[in-house]
């Protein structure tokens, strides 16, 4: 039992490490007026794949942090499909984003802020925690949340 608890201790710290790359993408994001969410993909520990939130940039009302880093993650592995990889975004995933996961294959997400007006991890929808679907996804919800939260809050503070 010890061996679990300490492997747990690692995932976590893992977690925690790559949410705060992913909240430097965020920024990123804020910088060019663009709403601040950040998401990688990491993939037998290395990131293959990075983004943050580009519609207004970019004209594309798809050009959501998780898609722009899982079609970088696609790209560069040159596959559509991502098993085994681990999405990490400051913001719990919309609908749109979590059938993109789901298609990709992805094997685990971890988010920070829970999103209570278009989550689909739990808070609006339940996308990824359905086992109606042909593929599940493992959810981790809440990782620096404090911090990812406070990022959003800044943005649309200092827009009003």
């Amino acid at each position: 039992m010890p061996m679990a608890t300490t492997d747990l201790r690692m995932d976590d710290t893992r977690d925690e490490l790559y949410l705060e790359r992913a909240l430097l993408l965020a920024a990123a994001a804020a910088r060019q007026g663009e709403v601040p969410v950040g998401a990688l993909v990491v993939l037998d520990g290395a990131i293959v794949g990075e983004g943050w939130n580009r519609p207004i940039a970019s004209h594309d009302p798809t050009a959501h942090a998780e898609i722009v880093a899982l079609r970088a993650a696609a790209a560069r592995l040159g596959n559509y499909r991502l098993p085994g990889a681990t999405l990490y975004v400051t913001l719990e995933p919309c609908a749109m984003c979590s059938g993109a996961l789901i298609h990709a294959r992805i094997a685990r997400v971890v988010f920070g802020a829970f999103d209570a007006k278009t989550g689909a991890a739990g808070s609006q929808l339940d996308v990824l925690n359905t086992t109606r679907l042909n593929h599940v996804v493992e959810l981790r919800g809440g990782v620096l949340a404090d911090a990812a939260a406070a990022q959003l809050q800044s943005f649309f503070k200092a827009r009003r």
